[in-house]
């Protein structure tokens, strides 16, 4: 069979798939954590009801069990957007959580749908134990503190990580500093539509963050969080109001990748590689769903090599697999060079990770196909 062809049949899934998987990388970003028994990542912040469930737990249950901590930002109030905490072991990032409104976050332990490990507790020391827990938010540095074996068998809590703003004005940042200038009234009303949204009143909050930027249309942070209202809603006025972010704050990184969401919807390549490489000029870490968006539309404008590369940085950062289309493209990648074994590894991890998924059919003709292909080759 021709590459040609072998490329149209592996990207059956992955091109139906783009949409889907655009929307969930965005949410990535700006995600609240589940409660442990589930894998949603809703893109709303509220509380998700994480202490409620810790709160209900006898002291022997909590203790191995799971691990809590909050997160601080010097001189700052509490933030509209999660945070995400990464637990890093041996140099590579394990387990990923993010701060719910209040700034705590939980650890539990990290394992695919098909795992048979039941008992968490020894399972957490395991893979957990001397490990670091940090955070990630842009133009911040983070403290880091070690899980050690008495918080996994006595103390739960890890204690507090502290954000302080890193040096250098030239870096971009996840929070804008145009509330500094904001007047009184837009500040106003940019903090009754915080509480709105926590009290779950998305439409109220929508009109007091429309009345902020009308008393202030410099105000960023309050552009960005009506575009993320405005984009639940399908609201073609989101694009407006993430631009009109970058605009009032160019070093505002959060924007960019909900554009480069938006574009990605549009199949507009162009403009999503324009997107991320801007968030990644400001942000060098990046996230996991900029480099998602960034390989993507590598992929799409035929820049397989840099594809590649940043799909490679994505899954790093992604230990949980959420984005199961970077593995997707990972292996359309390598079957065109001829990696057949590496292209089937990809694919086998979206079903071990996601055994339930629509695509699971095609997904498995998939894998034989490739299978097929590796035999003709040895």
């Amino acid at each position: 069979m021709k590459k040609s062809c072998l490329l149209l049949f592996l990207s059956l899934v992955f091109l139906s798939g783009v949409l889907a998987s655009a929307q969930s990388a965005t949410a990535m970003r700006n995600s609240t954590p589940a409660p442990p028994s589930t894998a949603t990542r809703p893109d709303s912040i509220q509380d998700s009801g994480l202490y409620g469930y810790w709160n209900n737990m006898t002291g022997q249950g909590r203790a191995g069990g799971a691990l809590m901590g909050k997160v601080s930002i010097e001189g700052e109030p509490l933030l509209w957007n999660p945070i995400l905490i990464s637990v890093i072991c041996d140099g590579t990032t394990a387990y990923n959580t993010a701060t719910d409104p209040k700034g705590q976050f939980l650890i539990t332990l990290a394992l695919p749908p098909s795992s048979m490990e039941a008992d968490a507790k020894r399972h957490m020391e395991t893979h957990y134990e001397g490990c670091s827990v940090q955070a990630s938010f842009a133009g911040f540095h983070s403290s880091s503190v070690t899980i050690t074996e008495r918080n996994l068998r006595d103390d739960p809590d890890l204690g507090t990580i502290t954000l302080s703003r890193a040096g250098g004005r030239e870096a971009g940042t996840a929070l804008s500093e145009t509330i500094e200038s904001a007047p009184v009234a837009a500040v106003k009303a940019f903090d009754k539509a915080r509480t709105e949204l926590m009290d779950q009143k998305p439409d109220k909050a929508r009109r007091d963050l429309e009345k902020a930027v009308q008393a202030y249309p410099g105000f960023a942070e309050a552009w960005y969080q009506l575009g993320k209202l405005q984009q639940q809603d399908n609201s073609g006025d989101a694009r407006g109001s993430y631009l009109k972010a970058t605009e009032a704050d160019p070093k505002f990184v959060l924007p960019y990748d909900q554009l480069a969401s938006l574009a990605a919807q549009d199949q507009k390549w162009k403009d999503v590689l324009d997107d991320t490489s801007h968030a990644l000029a400001l942000d060098p870490a990046g996230t996991a769903a900029t480099w998602y968006f960034n390989a993507l539309a590598n992929y799409r404008l035929g820049k397989t090599d840099a594809a590649e590369g940043s799909a490679l940085k994505a899954l790093k950062m992604d230990p949980a697999h959420s984005i199961l289309n970077i593995e997707q493209l990972l292996a359309i990648i390598l079957a065109t060079k001829g990696d057949y074994g590496g292209a089937i590894a990809h694919l086998r991890d979206c079903l071990n990770y996601a055994p339930d998924q629509p695509s699971t059919d095609l997904l498995k003709k998939q894998i034989a196909f490739l299978q097929s292909k590796l035999g003709k080759a040895k």
